[in-house]
């Protein structure tokens, strides 16, 4: 156990120390923030992936080895020790544990500490009852630890095979998914307002694909409320803008392009000539000596902020409003039909299932260890009544209570051993 707490508080240190890092960054944005040389240690100890690190995954597997052989060190005795407070065994010293005398009804005591039916047998030729109820608290403290077992097992197996994704489009639009071969299309997206105006949910109609298998599985993303296709959950991240770019040549129609803030495309028969939307502006706003900016999230006044390059150089850029266009020689680009893209991270966990079992042990653990306490009851003929005994693992002062009520209501009388007399002291 020493050794156990030990390596929790340096989980505990890294795991803190590692918070007040920015994960999965660049040496470069670490030497800008920390510095070089503090660069290079995050970057040697890997505290920029601080979770899937070779001392973090050490640490965890060594805590997963020292949980196993607690558990398996401490099984033999805790079977024998099981074992024996089933059986009625010796009887104990008055002063370890509440007795009476009486000739009362000795299985109203059994019934009033709640314990099954007592088994009726001679021992050494005396007649006894015997019975021991709730045996699963001394196995509390073992199943919490295996419960931690199971749920450390989980999250570290988790975070080494953990796939993630992000994907964004627009309504209509359909995206591939990393390299998994499946396909996302956006069927629709809805913003949910209340009365005031305020954004209350949003939801991504979703359908996935796999080509391969020419099947597809549809469902719906919202915030707090992930869709779960092909193993994958699908978590409603984020929304931006995007539109719709409609290029003509000599005045007819080229090309259409879906674009989310930040896309490209190269024009159809002259691909040296690029076409970039920086920004969507729902509701545009300029104000002399400030930057542009969205007055709401209505699109009363669309803008579109636009980069063209040729050949890898940037020709200009500007904000074009509703019914302005982009003129470059032959082409003209028209922006039109702004509307929100939908942002989803992407998950799969193999292991969760493993991590909410591991949860659901530990608290299952600590309910036994807390509510299931061992107890038990041996009474011993004696001429016409009955003497009683009776014992419970972590009962304290509460058992000793029932206890004796038990058996005064059961019409025994409680025997308590005097006290030993306290030796006087010697004058100094």
């Amino acid at each position: 156990m020493p050794f156990a707490i030990a390596l929790l508080v340096l989980l505990a240190a890294a795991c803190a120390v590692s918070s007040a890092v920015t994960q999965g960054q660049t040496m470069e944005w670490y030497a800008a923030r920390y510095g070089e040389r503090t660069a290079g240690l995050i970057l040697a100890l890997r505290m920029d992936d601080a979770f899937h690190s070779w001392w973090f995954l050490g640490l965890s597997g060594v805590l997963c080895l020292n949980l196993v052989l607690c558990n398996l060190i401490r099984l033999p005795a805790l079977l024998k020790r099981a074992k024996a407070f089933a059986k009625p065994g010796r009887i104990p010293e008055e002063e370890e544990a509440p007795d009476a005398r009486g000739a009362g009804e000795a299985e109203k005591v059994f019934a009033a500490l709640r314990l099954p039916s007592p088994k009726r047998q001679p021992e050494d030729g005396t007649e006894t009852l015997f019975a021991a109820g709730n045996l699963i608290g001394f196995w509390g403290a073992w199943i919490c630890h295996l419960g931690i077992l199971l749920l450390i097992l989980g999250f570290a197996l988790g975070q080494l095979t953990s796939e993630q994704y992000t994907v964004y489009a627009l309504p209509g639009q359909t995206k591939p998914l990393g390299e998994t071969g499946l396909t996302v299309t956006v069927e629709d997206f809805r913003t949910d307002r209340s009365e005031t105006g305020a954004a209350e949910q949003y939801t991504a109609s979703l359908t996935v694909s796999d080509p391969a298998a020419g099947t597809r599985q549809s469902g719906t993303a919202q915030v707090n409320a992930p869709a779960n296709l092909y193993g994958y959950k699908f978590f409603q991240n984020s929304i931006g803008w995007g539109a719709d770019a409609r290029v003509l040549k000599n005045g007819e129609a080229l090309q259409t392009e879906a674009l989310c803030a930040g896309e490209f495309f190269p024009v159809a028969d002259k691909p040296e000539l690029v076409i970039l939307l920086q920004a969507v502006y729902p509701d545009y706003v300029q104000i002399s000596g400030s930057a542009p900016y969205s007055a709401s999230d209505e699109p009363n006044n669309p803008a579109y902020l636009y980069q063209v390059y040729y050949q890898g150089q940037m020709l200009g850029m500007n904000v074009l409003q509703a019914e302005e266009v982009l003129t470059i020689d032959e082409y003209t680009v028209i922006f039109e039909n702004p509307r929100n893209y939908t942002l989803l991270a992407v998950k799969r966990d193999r292991f969760t299932l493993l991590a909410l079992a591991g949860g659901l042990v530990t608290l299952a653990g600590i309910a036994i260890a807390l509510y299931f306490r061992p107890r038990r009851l041996l009474a011993v003929r004696e001429g016409d009544g009955w003497k009683l005994y009776a014992e419970s693992v972590r009962g304290g002062v509460l058992f000793r209570e029932q206890a004796e009520k038990a058996m005064t209501d059961a019409g025994f009388e409680l025997h308590h051993p005097e006290p030993e007399p306290m030796a006087e002291e010697k004058e100094t």
